[in-house]
């Protein structure tokens, strides 16, 4: 127990969060309705030279919570550490990845108050 302590306490482990569901894979087709829809978004959140910060996870999870399709921007100028740090936000926000060009990527979450009205 206090091993486990010690890697929560260094963030060397973050317990799993069992209140969210992953979203499905996208299917070519919903993928292609997505992108259409989010050709007119503008970028809400940017990831700077900080990089991926507990701030920039939470704006990124209140702006899916309110919106459900996000556009973010991503700094830096190494390819490899955009793909990374993507990839990690979605891991951490729970959401699908829609599409990435350059330095912006999209992303999407099922809002729950959604599929109770359907």
């Amino acid at each position: 127990m206090a091993y486990a302590h010690w890697l929560t306490r260094f963030r060397l482990y973050e317990p799993p969060n069992y209140n969210r569901v992953m979203p499905a894979p996208l299917t070519p087709r919903q993928r292609a309705q997505l992108k259409a829809r989010a050709h007119a978004l503008e970028p809400i959140v940017q990831l700077g030279q900080a990089g991926l910060t507990d701030a920039v996870v939470a704006e990124a999870d209140r702006a899916l919570a309110a919106h459900a399709l996000i556009k973010i921007r991503v700094g830096g100028a190494d390819r490899d550490a955009r793909v990374v740090m993507v990839e990690e936000l979605c891991a951490r926000v729970d959401a699908a990845l829609v599409q990435r060009v350059g330095r912006v990527a999209v992303l999407w979450r099922p809002r729950p108050d959604d599929d109770a009205e359907a």
